[in-house]
């Protein structure tokens, strides 16, 4: 007999099945035993009745631990009384493995403690959870992008040199004694792809040196990143607005049971609805003074800074048009005001902060080879981006979304470290 899932158990109805999985608890009465059983894709509650089965079977169940391994098969029926509407009146259950006493037990454990134990925490009902919605938003980024005509076009792991800042670097060495850094961006490539392609998107981990401790912060993390060839400010500003929207409206219908077990509340996910508010970083800084907090015009907005806006509104916020001083050296001026730059940042809503930046790059030869050397960046390493601007500069525009932070934000979780499988931070590197 074929292995079901219990995903698709609604089919079964009536039906002898087979279910593959791990104990995820049991329970006994009398002459009954209750295992529930997971299999990746869902928990069932299975029924073992004494007189309906061989002694050995009765027998095996008893020995079983938490997170033993089981086959077990039986008839399918609906019951509006069990978890997910289900149950399995079992008539065979084979013991693949016996579990030793399982570590992560119902009682409370510090965060320490269930990082250490990463590999066996993902297996527990939230965390298994926030995997599925996870999986969803990556769905919906490829879907999104993949049917508006971007192409894939991955960039590269080691770089030559930096894309945001030499500080936040992981410099590795290469072969014969030369230095070579792991990637902060896909960003430049981007822009030599879009200039082939038109439309292009970059997908991968990305890596950060920079020693923070904050629950929005991992050194490994996952981004998605489209360029677009003759894209102004506005035009990347509309493209996210509709991105977002498209993966919080997937989420919402496709992870509803998963965003219930997390107890998110499903109405500040109805909410991300076209349109986004859009203030200028002027605007922002205002808001900010006048909301008597500590700020001080002319730098980078804070988490708390990034927090206080963003509670203003119901759904993102975008701010644009930041200080030049405190954007990448890429990104083109405004012609109105040179002083600030064609940037955005997309800020999320209950206090998640930025989840999108990005805005129109500079297409003027000279102004980037003026803010290459401004910044102290080794001319020769960026020879090739400079071409662009050579052969067939245009305006072009795009931005970058942390997966990790997008997927806490639609889970509704505190920290991001949980928004991935195995998080990587400034003190752990293990599992």
């Amino acid at each position: 007999m074929t292995q079901t899932y219990i995903e698709d158990i609604a089919r079964h109805v009536g039906e002898t099945i087979v279910i593959k999985g791990w104990l995820y608890n049991i329970r006994s009465s009398g002459k009954l035993i209750f295992p529930q059983i997971r299999d990746g894709s869902g928990i069932l509650q299975c029924v073992v009745f004494k007189k309906a089965v061989p002694e050995e079977v009765w027998d095996a169940c008893q020995t079983l631990t938490q997170e033993s391994s089981v086959i077990v098969t039986g008839a399918v029926r609906a019951d509006d009384r069990a978890p997910g509407g289900f149950e399995m009146d079992v008539t065979n259950l084979e013991v693949v493995s016996i579990a030793e006493p399982y570590p992560i037990t119902p009682k409370e454990h510090g965060p320490e403690f269930l990082l250490d134990h990463r590999h066996l925490w993902i297996r527990s009902k939230l965390q298994h959870a926030i995997l599925r919605v996870r999986h969803e938003v990556i769905r919906a980024v490829r879907d999104y992008f993949d049917s508006n005509g971007f192409i894939l076009a991955d960039t590269p792991i080691f770089t030559p040199a930096a894309c945001e800042g030499t500080t936040s670097l992981f410099e590795v060495n290469y072969f014969d004694d030369e230095k070579a850094y792991l990637t902060q961006s896909g960003q430049l490539y981007n822009e030599a792809t879009a200039a082939a392609l038109g439309r292009a998107y970059a997908f991968g981990p990305t890596f950060r040196a920079e020693k923070s401790k904050t629950r929005r912060h991992l050194t490994e993390f996952w981004m998605v990143e489209p360029e677009v060839a003759y894209a102004t400010l506005d035009d990347i500003m509309d493209l996210a607005e509709d991105f977002l929207c498209f993966v919080a409206a997937r989420v919402l219908a496709n992870r509803r049971p998963e965003l219930e077990t997390l107890g998110r509340d499903l109405s500040k996910l109805e909410a991300i609805q076209k349109p986004f508010p859009r203030i200028s970083y002027d605007e922002a800084a205002r808001m900010l003074v006048d909301g008597g907090q500590a700020f001080e015009y002319g730098g980078d907005f804070g988490a708390p800074d990034e927090t206080f806006i963003s509670s203003k509104f119901d759904r993102p916020v975008m701010v644009h048009r930041y200080p030049a001083a405190v954007k990448a050296f890429y990104m083109k001026p405004d012609p109105m005001d040179p002083t600030k730059a064609l940037g955005v940042d997309v800020l999320a809503p209950e206090g998640y902060g930025e989840v999108i930046g990005g805005g129109e790059r500079a297409s003027d030869l000279q102004f980037l080879r003026d803010q290459i050397a401004r910044h102290e960046l080794p001319e020769e390493a960026f020879d090739w981006y400079l071409d662009l601007r050579k052969y067939g500069s245009v305006p072009h525009a795009g931005f970058g979304m942390g997966i990790e932070r997008c997927v806490a934000w639609m889970c509704g979780i505190e920290h991001i470290r949980e928004a991935i499988p195995f998080p990587r931070t400034i003190y752990r590197t293990k599992p």
